[in-house]
């Protein structure tokens, strides 16, 4: 079956561009296409849709509000945000409102083919190493203390261990190297990881970056506290 990608920003030539990709595809199908987020979101109640390619700089709905929108809704298509430079304030948001990564707009084709793949399979596109360094930059934008505290309180579902291996992801660690570091398998480390994402209801690994940081479990810097 095709992944089905919906195409939103307000430039109707990057929308050929990224559509004649696509098309190229014979895993990939655009199924529709969007100007700005309200679009977006009115499209989603007629289409059904996997992936989301989302821009963030739009008229009427920006696209950081039309991705906290759709993330809300239960059975949400995974979405990619599209940023023109790295690490600015609409990824970090975009992150924040529940994204599963983000992109630079003059991405090679190949890696934007990557990122679709991966995402609508339920992993990240963005290295949590990545993810650190914007919530290292936008730290002024995290929770006041009193938020963090709340966002705390969710961490006491986990085990011991399970905390230590959310620790070791929110420092950009693979689970390769968390194995390495705990002294445990692989799929022990994936197991562990899975078991995280399924008790805080989170969506990827990307979240639980985000989560380690307005909960105070990792502080701006990326050293734990």
């Amino acid at each position: 079956m095709s992944i089905r990608v919906m195409l939103v920003d307000d430039q109707v030539l990057l929308r050929t561009g990224f559509r004649m990709v696509l098309a190229a595809q014979p895993d990939m199908e655009v199924v529709a296409e969007a100007g700005d987020g309200a679009e977006a979101i009115d499209n989603l109640r007629t289409t059904a849709v996997d992936v989301v390619l989302m821009d963030v700089r739009m008229p009427r709905l920006d696209g950081v509000e039309a991705t906290r929108r759709i993330c809300a809704e239960p059975g949400a298509p995974k979405v990619l945000i599209l940023t023109t430079f790295d690490l600015d304030e609409y990824a970090f948001s975009g992150l924040k409102a529940g994204a599963s990564g983000f992109m630079l707009k003059d991405v090679p084709p190949s890696e934007l083919l990557t990122a679709i793949r991966a995402v609508h399979s339920g992993d990240a596109v963005v290295a949590p190493s990545t993810t650190r360094r914007l919530l290292d930059r936008f730290s002024a934008m995290l929770p006041s203390a009193k938020e963090s505290n709340a966002a705390g309180g969710a961490l006491e579902r986990l085990t011991g261990r399970e905390r230590e291996v959310m620790l070791l992801v929110a420092q950009g660690l693979s689970n390769g190297e968390i194995a390495a570091r705990l002294v445990l398998s692989e799929a022990t480390v994936k197991t562990h990881v899975g078991r995280i994402l399924t008790k805080l209801a989170l969506r990827d690994r990307v979240q639980v970056v985000v989560l380690a940081y307005e909960s105070g479990l990792v502080r701006a810097g990326g050293g734990p506290l």
